[in-house]
């Protein structure tokens, strides 16, 4: 599979759009909860079954795997390699 290239910013998605971000030691879905001029807030999901925010610059660059877009992050691993292991009940 070859690497999707940059289409669009964090501030072009609407509030409510689900996306993939790198976290410290892997990747975790999200969700833009708030969407101002000057930062974007996202609700990470933790596996542990908490939620945590984070705050990005509306100008951060997402590139799009289909139809999912993903936080373009400095790791070299793929969201593929590294997911986060959520609750396999669901």
């Amino acid at each position: 599979m070859e690497a999707a290239e940059t289409l669009n910013t964090l501030g072009s998605l609407p509030v409510g759009c689900r996306l993939l971000v790198r976290s410290r030691v892997d990747w975790r879905v999200a969700a833009v909860s708030k969407a101002a001029v000057e930062q974007i807030v996202l609700t990470v999901a933790s596996p542990s079954g908490y939620n945590y925010r984070l705050k990005r610059d509306p100008d951060a660059a997402i590139t799009f795997e289909g139809s999912i877009p993903i936080l373009v992050a400095d790791q070299g691993d793929t969201w593929h390699d590294n997911f986060s292991w959520y609750d396999i009940r669901w």
